[in-house]
């Protein structure tokens, strides 16, 4: 003879839900509703009737949400260190760097896209390019890649253009550590801590030596250390992006002109010659 509550065990396997799932949403927030789920999906317009240029819209939305979520993050870990408070900003790096393993990963599923299936639809895209990712311009001026002239591509769009611009003129995620080394009494030139912030950070021997002092002393200066290796570890990984991005391009559009007006693969390569923190790479040789 069958048990009433083994019934009803075999008739939740069997698709029945169970008597707790809420299903009565009259009144009450839905998942979707949460998620704002009808603005979300709708917002994948294909100007073509090609069936990648769905992926091609989908990778670059995703990207944004993702970029979002680490100039989040990075202006909570700015704080945190300006406020003299460094331990709360690792967890944020981190996660910074497990979602730049995550947009590192999109330029494969991009990859699937071949050259002759984006020539059908390349052409809808008129002058618009990730080139113009205004997100992608906070996360390098928030790491200390600052350029003015990109400037000159948001001009149309007064508020978003004073966002750029106040964010290159502010301190980099970089200058507060360095800040952070001084306020510990480590020896840093006044040039460093005080200088024109619009301009791209440029490696100092003073700052070398302060970190040389820190990985020396493990022990004492414990959290600068750990703040050097999140930020080698969010340097590393945009090295990575960006060489994923040039070469996903050059699989898929060779040497062409980029939609932008760039000049392609060959803008991309030059950017691969900037590194992020500098004295965090070079003082490993002088270990």
């Amino acid at each position: 003879m069958t048990n009433p509550s083994d019934q009803q065990k075999q008739g939740s396997g069997h698709g029945q839900l169970e008597q707790t799932i809420h299903t009565d949403f009259k009144q009450d927030m839905t998942y979707g509703d949460y998620l704002q789920l009808d603005k979300v999906l709708s917002s994948q317009t294909r100007l073509s009737d090609h069936h990648d240029e769905m992926l091609f819209i989908i990778i670059h939305q995703v990207s944004e949400l993702w970029m979002k979520q680490i100039l989040h993050e990075l202006s909570a870990a700015m704080t945190s260190i300006q406020e003299g408070q460094l331990e709360p900003a690792f967890k944020m790096f981190s996660r910074v760097s497990r979602i730049q393993q995550q947009l590192i990963k999109s330029w494969d599923v991009l990859s699937t896209l071949t050259p002759a299936e984006y020539m059908q639809f390349r052409d809808k895209l008129g002058h618009s390019s990730g080139f113009q990712s205004y997100q992608n311009r906070l996360i390098e001026f928030t790491l200390g890649y600052k350029n003015s002239h990109v400037l000159a591509v948001y001009e149309h769009q007064p508020e978003l253009h004073g966002l750029l611009k106040q964010t290159l003129e502010a301190p980099s995620i970089y200058d507060a550590a360095i800040k952070a080394m001084a306020e510990r009494g480590l020896p840093v030139d006044e040039a460093c801590l005080e200088r024109d912030w619009s301009q791209s950070y440029v490696a100092n021997e003073s700052v070398e030596r302060a970190w040389l002092t820190v990985y020396r002393d493990v022990n004492q200066y414990w959290d600068l250390y750990e703040l050097a290796e999140k930020l080698v570890d969010i340097a590393s990984q945009q090295q990575q992006w960006r060489f994923n991005h040039m070469t996903t391009v050059e699989r898929i559009i060779g040497q062409k002109p980029g939609t932008g007006g760039s000049s392609g693969v060959g803008y991309l390569r030059r950017a691969l010659d900037h590194r992020f923190f500098p004295e965090l790479w070079s003082l490993r040789t002088q270990l």
